[in-house]
Order: structure tokens, then sequence, then C-alpha cells
């Protein structure tokens, strides 16, 4: 697909793999709708896009929030109808078990990284099959069938952004030396856009070990609950 003047809607497109896909993106001549919560962070991004010569829009929109999305979404279908491809990307992490986090602690991540996909989805959805568009980033991939709206998942196996700047990963390792950058993940978004496959998983060679782990659970889920333990035993 020739993504130039294509628009594209990222979120949490202030930092690490959003604003990355986003650079990837302008590279190929597309426009870009940005959204974070941090609007002077998105000015920055929006800024250094500039020499690309396309459209940005920035948008300052918490996607935890409904009522902040759909005005958000009349805000982008008034500047450009519809939308090509929606990257639901806002998302951060707490570190620590059911037991330990609190149910407020749960619900936010829920909020933002779950519902907040929902929402931009719910949003923008029937105008995208109404121009029969490309594809986002979760579910849906069969009840969509022959609209021509396609979706692909990209599964990043750690990434070095700040999705772990949490207090509660500090007693842990950030990253492994196998850890991937934020162009690494971008670039796997803009192969998913032009992918009918239902998941990417980055790097290719761990399909090999999620293919093992959901053939043979009972030889890993002993091993990865050991692991988990050790963990959460060293946090205390």
């Amino acid at each position: 697909m020739d993504f130039k003047n294509k628009v594209i809607l990222i979120t949490g497109a202030s930092s690490g793999i959003g604003k990355q896909t986003a650079i990837e993106f302008a590279k190929k001549g597309a426009n870009l709708v940005l959204l974070a919560r941090r609007k002077d962070k998105l000015e920055l991004v929006a800024k250094e896009l500039e020499k690309f010569h396309t459209t940005i829009l920035v948008c300052q929109c918490d996607v935890s929030n409904k009522d902040q999305v759909k005005e958000m979404s009349k805000t982008v279908l008034e500047k450009f109808d519809t939308i090509d491809i929606l990257v639901n990307n806002a998302g951060f992490a707490i570190y620590g078990t059911v037991t330990s986090l609190s149910i407020e602690e749960i619900e936010s991540q829920m909020e933002t990284n779950y519902f907040g996909m929902i929402y931009c989805i719910k949003n923008f959805l029937p105008s995208m099959i109404e121009k029969k568009s490309l594809g986002f980033s979760e579910g849906l991939k069969h009840e969509l069938k022959g609209t021509g709206v396609g979706i692909t998942v990209v599964s990043p196996i750690m990434v070095r952004t700040d999705f772990f700047d949490h207090p509660s990963f500090e007693k842990m390792p950030k990253f492994s030396p196998t850890s991937l950058s934020s162009k690494t993940v971008a670039n796997a978004i803009i192969k998913a856009a032009n992918s009918t496959r239902l998941e990417i998983i980055v790097p290719s060679v761990v399909r090999g070990a999620v293919w093992f782990k959901h053939t043979f659970p009972y030889l890993i889920n002993p091993i990865l609950g050991k692991a988990f333990k050790n963990l959460s035993d060293s946090k205390k």
C-alpha cells in the first residue's frame, strides 16, 4: 500500500513506539493525527515531523476518558472525513500481583490499555467501514470479514521505551540485551498496515517460543511460574 496522503491516527504518539511510528509513516508521506495526554510533548513530535512536509494534527486526549475520545474523534473527522489506519498504541504497566495491586491500579491500566482502544475503535470504525479502509490494532477480524477493514495485532516482546517507567518497576532490570528498539517495532507496524495476518510477533524468532508454550503448556508453565515467583520475591 502507498501511504502517501493516507491519514494515520496514532495513540500514545508523544514518545516511544508511538513517536517512532509517526516518524516512519511521515517518511512515507502519510498525514498524521497524533494523540497523547501531554500536548507539549506532542507539539515537540510535530515539530520534528515538519521536515517531511505532511499534514500533522495534534490532539490532546486521554484515551481512558470516553468523552474526550468522542470529542477528539469529531475534530479529526471534521478535518479528514475519515482515517485510513488506526494504531492503538497508548498503554502503560504497573508491576505487581493481583493481590498486591489495588483495585484502582488495575482499573487504571484497563481504562487506558483496553477501554482506550475500544473507545477509539467505536468512534472511528463506522467511517472506516464506509470507506472500506485498511486497519487498526486489535480484535474484530472475523466480525469485519468482507468489509474492507483489516486488523493486525503487533505483539512486541520487551521494548526500550518508557512503558516501564512506573515506580513499581524500579527494582527490576529494565531491559535485556535482546530488548527491541522503538524503530524495530515501528517498522513492524508499517508492515502490519499492509498485512492480512492476524498477529505479527516481534522479533519473529519468538513465534517459535509462543507456539511451544501453547502446544506444550505443561512444560513451559512451571518454568514461567517459577520465574514470576522469583521476580515477586525479589521485590519484597
